[in-house]
């Protein structure tokens, strides 16, 4: 029987008196690797300044993913540079590094199902005058120079981006106790 009717098996057997579970890995210990995709959210400057951190934690918590790494840092122009060498080129550049060491912001790790994409439509356009209202853009953002956060757009970029700003033992693994709840049995 593979993962996938093992977990069935579990689901079934859960809850019937007289039955007990069968031997083996938890289910979520078997998930799809979807359910541990992970993307990289900065809260910028901005919206450090505008104390916002908690706002921006509390919609990917109520959407149920999981922070696996989270710091407050001052970002220096070599780590930006990395980050950020697809625009080193464009001419709005300097103004952006600017705007990003102009002071603190927390660089953050999300893990979830779908949460590159999740994240995406959570945080809106990047021009704020086009984001939806209820996007964190479209709810806190003022003009497309200040747009609050930065989210990875593809799955292969979050993996170069996390890369860039945390090592690998920076990221916690930990299980959590509402995975049931959010992606069921």
């Amino acid at each position: 029987m593979g993962s996938l009717g093992r977990c069935l098996a579990r689901s079934l057997l859960r809850g019937q008196p007289g039955l007990s579970r069968p031997a083996g890995p938890r289910c979520y210990g078997s998930a799809p690797p979807e359910l541990q995709e992970k993307t990289l959210v900065l809260v910028k400057p901005d919206a450090v300044q505008r104390r916002l951190v908690g706002n921006v934690i509390q919609r990917f918590e109520r959407r149920g993913f999981k922070l696996v790494a989270m710091k407050l840092l001052q970002a220096d122009q070599g780590l930006l540079d990395k980050h950020y060498q697809q625009l080193r080129q464009k001419p709005f550049y300097p103004a952006l590094l600017a705007y990003m060491t102009s002071g603190p912001l927390v660089a953050m790790v999300w893990e979830g199902y779908n949460v590159v994409r999740s994240t995406r439509a959570m945080v809106g356009d990047t021009d704020s005058a086009a984001a939806a209202a209820g996007t964190i853009r479209g709810d806190f953002s003022m003009h497309v120079s200040r747009n609050v956060v930065h989210a990875s757009d593809s799955v292969e970029t979050a993996r170069r981006e996390i890369g860039f700003w945390f090592q690998r033992d920076e990221l916690v693994a930990w299980e959590s106790g509402d995975q049931a709840y959010t992606y069921g049995p």
